[in-house]
């Protein structure tokens, strides 16, 4: 009788086990306001959302964008043309390199300064003077009167030459539609492209990355949704707008330098732009995805070959390539029938979003482009095992039950 009893439970636990190995689970639900980008829509008989949510940035100046205003914050700034800032050099900043030569003086106040965090810079055994945000030539003319008046030097026109060795990295604040908005530091060096600290003594430095561009790479890049045509650069109490969608297209944009202190805004035109998906002098030329692909085969992400070269991935990057990234894609076609979930977040608005595929329809099916969204910079992606993996997993666990349970069996009939 009690065996009889114990092969009923094992049955009835056999039956569960591999009924509910084979079902897949509910599908993910999400906010309709937390889809921003093609291909997110649900699988089936879904729409693209309604509205022009999804948008190419216009090509011609001043076209009209999704939905564009002018930021609140520059209401209390005064307008100036572009040329303000295109036809002047940068000023100097904090960490600048000068060479500082005074006429007929070879080592007590002749020699190589750098601009302090204050913005200063001062001669041996002088006072300091204000460096940071003037020309080389205001400088020039600051440095030659205050040696002048300490009767230090004579008041000749070349008494005091300052050069300029090499411009420094500068704080810059990024604000609007870039992916890592904050306080920046555009056009910062490593150690090896130091100027002047290998060849010797040098004059001049053009630090390409020190410029609006750089500061919005610094940033993250710009998001999808950013307006590249209208950018804004205050400084003071003044702010310029400019167009640098010639970056994105393929045609000549004038960057601009940036100093310390100054701000950039870069509003967003409230829609998916997928021409901003793809590595720019504006954009990110590669994102990390975070993967997961545990099986019963790869107990690990790195028996599944995930490591950092997979999960750094080019900007442009889609869901599908993503998984082959994570090798969910391929193997036993007895195993195929995998499913998968991308974990994005809406940038506009920060909500989540979660979007799950069946990797073989995404493989196969002819609409697989519209149903295949873009990587964004901090997605994660998921695999799932395919039924014919979970079926063996649950008979393995009937499989164990079994042989866990005969030797009671044994002994109760022994009884």
């Amino acid at each position: 009788m009690l065996r009889s009893i114990n092969k009923t439970v094992l049955a009835c636990a056999a039956g569960a086990v591999l009924v509910s190995g084979c079902v897949a689970g509910p599908a993910p639900e999400n906010l309709g306001s937390s889809v921003y980008a093609p291909g997110q829509m649900a699988w089936a008989g879904s729409e693209q959302p309604k509205g022009d949510w999804i948008s190419d940035a216009p090509v011609a100046r001043g076209a009209p964008t999704c939905s564009w205003e002018v930021p609140r914050e520059l209401d209390t700034y005064r307008r100036v043309s572009p040329a303000a800032f295109l036809d002047r050099t940068a000023p100097l900043g904090t960490g600048d390199r000068l060479e500082i030569t005074v006429l007929g003086d070879e080592d007590r106040l002749t020699g190589t300064y750098v601009i302090e965090s204050d913005g200063t810079i001062a001669l041996r055994r002088q006072v300091p003077v204000q460096a940071s945000g003037l020309s080389i030539q205001d400088l020039t003319t600051s440095l030659h009167k205050q040696l002048v008046n300490a009767n230090l030097v004579r008041p000749l026109q070349n008494a005091v030459r300052v050069s300029l060795i090499e411009n420094a990295g500068t704080s810059v604040a990024v604000s609007g539609a870039v992916f890592q908005p904050g306080a920046v530091r555009a056009g910062e060096r490593d150690p090896e492209s130091r100027i002047g600290l290998k060849e010797g003594a040098v004059s001049g430095d053009d630090n390409v990355s020190r410029t609006i561009a750089g500061a919005i790479r610094a940033a993250g890049g710009v998001r999808p949704d950013a307006d590249v045509q209208r950018i804004y650069l205050l400084r003071g109490n003044t702010y310029a707008e400019f167009d640098l969608s010639g970056f994105i297209h393929g045609w000549s944009s004038r960057d601009v330098s940036v100093a310390s202190g100054d701000r950039i805004v870069v509003p967003s035109r409230t829609c998916f732009n997928a021409d901003l998906v793809r590595p720019t002098p504006l954009t990110a030329p590669g994102i990390r995805v975070f993967m997961s692909n545990l099986t019963r085969s790869a107990m690990n992400n790195a028996g599944a070959a995930i490591g950092h070269q997979t999960t750094s991935l080019p900007y442009g990057t889609r869901f599908l390539q993503g998984l082959v990234a994570a090798n969910c894609v391929g193997g036993s076609y007895m195993q195929s029938d995998r499913r998968a979930v991308l974990i994005s977040r809406n940038p506009i608005n920060g909500q989540s979003i979660v979007i799950e595929r069946d990797i073989e329809k995404l493989v196969r099916e002819a609409n697989r482009d519209a149903l295949n969204p873009y990587l964004m910079p901090g997605d994660a992606i998921a695999c799932y095992d395919s039924r014919w993996t979970n079926f063996r997993e649950a008979v393995g666990l009937v499989t164990d039950a079994v042989n866990t349970a005969t030797p009671a069996i044994l002994l109760d009939s022994a009884l």
